[in-house]
């Protein structure tokens, strides 16, 4: 099964968010979302001050087998970027929780969060996937 942490929201894209206070989040890919991928080569995140609204377009990864897009779980501001990932975005491989994370935001909507799926629910959804 996936690495996925009980602390941690998911979206049905594939997205974790971990709350660091009130109104803000940091975001990353699942587990599952890196291991489907492969071998990780290239992340283009938002910048600092960019808007991003749940359920759209952030940005993309990039893999040696396909470019996928990330979806932002949440809207809001970009507070902060992983810009460690410009230069080693196989971080995201050995460890999507920790120094594999994408974008810190100032999220606009906290209700946003309250439809996001907890640990048991997510690995319910990636179970249902595979069958």
């Amino acid at each position: 099964m996936t690495n996925a942490t009980a602390n941690l929201l998911y979206s049905e894209e594939h997205e974790w968010v971990l709350q660091l206070d009130e109104n803000r989040v940091r975001i990353g890919i699942s587990d599952y979302a890196q291991k489907q991928l492969g071998d990780i080569v290239f992340v283009e995140n938002p910048v600092v001050n960019d808007e991003i609204t749940a359920n759209e377009s952030m940005g993309t990864i990039e893999s040696v087998k396909a470019v996928s897009e990330l979806y932002a779980p949440v809207s809001g501001s970009v507070t902060r970027v992983n810009e460690g990932l410009n230069d080693t975005p196989e971080a995201i491989n050995k460890n999507p929780y920790k120094e594999g994370w994408l974008i810190e935001v100032e999220i606009s909507n906290p209700e946003e969060l309250e439809l996001l799926l907890n640990q048991d629910e997510y690995e319910a959804f990636i179970s249902e996937g595979e069958e």
